[in-house]
């Protein structure tokens, strides 16, 4: 961008785009007013514009038309539109076509200017957003991390300013977000690239076996132990260890963890001897971390101690501008991993995924590209490709087996019926229930339990 910003105006009211023009240039913008929408889109073509305000009704081409005319040519190009004529439909048919803004007449030239300076301002936190993400792909080749909106362009800027420090960071969000990913990218970015990336599953491994597999143990720890093993954390030497869901650990192994953080070392299951341990310490959790100290169930000096810097990974119904990009990356990946020959999205199949909301993130509508890339017979993918649920199909509504049942019964029928339907598949029911996968095994332990 230059330093005197350049706005394009187009409005067939010749009065009302010179004196939108004169109080625009009086605030230091460089300023080209065009009477109609084609000579609008011949001065685009000449010279470089930052912004453009379109007034949408123009007699020989509309503002819809020069919207997307400009969105063919430049589509980094943030195109407000303009019209007398306020009506929702129309402003959703801009928006959908991809107006950045829309504003209906008679406005308020206060009005005019902050929504310019607003503009503007994203506009530069997207390039900057791109430029940190060349940045940080060319300097290690890391590609999985999507996304130009703004939230995204924020974890861009953390991840940079982190990724050469050695703090502690907490990442969080819902299941499915890319906690992992922007973990990865953290250590991608840093000067332990070169060393171990280990991840550890907190919800995963049995409560008896964790503390080893964690800390590791000594010879003769346990029955049959014949030799000495290391464990994760000391796996990690010199490079990152990822705890994902470290709210469920347990309060002894949390005591571990944080001395472990305090004093750089590890005591080994059945040992006496404190070994150090050089490696930095990224955390995950899909919990409420403060909330879950307030009620007794997490540490408050390991949530300080894992709480220096957190980022915070927006659900994926939150950056919902991201899915076209997302779900392009995805086809691309999968059509090559399966030798496929789709190659594009139908301007209605990305209308659909815009549309659904996501319960289950980004890791959800991965899922949905694969299967989709998997089963289309043609080179583009369309709306009938994807799962009943995301189309919005009409189902039957659901009958209980039983006509009473308490509500611990409903909930464990629920969770089992949505368990069917996932065949099987415990990762995918737990994100189609908006939980997480530690909580969908003790429902079902519970149930069990309950049956013996």
């Amino acid at each position: 961008m230059s330093e005197r910003p350049a706005l394009l105006i187009a409005d067939d009211d010749k009065v009302a785009g010179e004196l939108l023009g004169e109080a625009l240039g009086r605030e230091g913008y460089r300023v080209r007013v065009a009477a109609s929408g084609e000579e609008c889109l011949r001065l685009a073509a000449a010279e470089p514009f930052d912004m453009a305000l379109i007034d949408l009704r123009m007699p020989d081409l509309d503002g819809l038309g020069v919207l997307k005319r400009l969105a063919a040519s430049q589509p980094d190009l943030p195109v407000v539109i303009l019209t007398a004529f306020a009506a929702i439909a129309t402003a959703i048919e801009a928006v959908n076509a991809g107006a950045y803004d829309y504003l209906s007449k008679p406005f308020r030239m206060e009005e005019i200017k902050l929504v310019v300076r607003r503009t503007l301002e994203a506009r530069r936190l997207a390039r900057e957003n791109l430029q940190f993400r060349q940045e940080l792909k060319a300097l290690r080749g890391f590609e999985d991390l999507v996304g130009q909106s703004h939230q995204m362009a924020e974890i861009y800027t953390l991840i940079a300013r982190v990724a050469s420090l050695d703090t502690t960071v907490l990442i969080q969000g819902e299941t499915g977000t890319g906690k992992e990913l922007v973990a990865h990218a953290i250590h991608d970015a840093s000067a332990r690239a070169d060393r171990p990336f280990v991840v550890v599953d907190c919800a995963a491994l049995p409560e008896a076996l964790f503390e080893s597999e964690l800390f590791g143990h000594e010879r003769g720890a346990f029955t049959g132990t014949l030799m000495a093993r290391r464990g994760l954390l000391e796996t990690s030497a010199g490079g990152t260890c990822f705890l994902d869901e470290i709210g469920e650990l347990t309060a002894p192994l949390q005591a571990k963890l944080l001395r472990t953080l305090q004093e750089h070392t590890i005591r080994r299951v059945g040992g006496n001897e404190p070994v150090p341990v050089d490696v930095r310490v990224v955390a995950a959790t899909n919990r409420d971390l403060g909330k879950l100290v307030a009620a007794g169930g997490f540490r408050d000096d390991l949530y300080y101690r894992l709480n220096v810097v957190t980022i915070t990974v927006p659900a994926l119904r939150e950056r919902a501008t991201d899915i076209p990009l997302l779900a392009q990356h995805f086809l691309q990946k999968f059509a090559h991993t399966m030798e496929r020959p789709v190659k594009r999205l139908a301007p209605e199949a990305l209308a659909l995924l815009a549309g659904y909301h996501w319960p289950g993130n980004v890791r959800e509508l991965e899922h949905a590209i694969e299967r989709a890339v998997a089963l289309s017979a043609s080179e583009t993918l369309l709306p009938d490709d994807f799962p009943a649920h995301v189309r919005h199909a009409p189902e039957e509504a659901p009958r209980l087996p039983a006509s009473r049942m308490t509500l611990d019964d409903v909930k464990s029928w629920y969770v089992h019926k949505v368990l069917e339907e996932a065949g099987g598949n415990k990762l995918r029911a737990a994100e189609i229930l908006g939980i997480d996968r530690s909580t969908l095994y003790r429902i079902l332990d519970r149930h069990l339990s309950d049956d013996e």
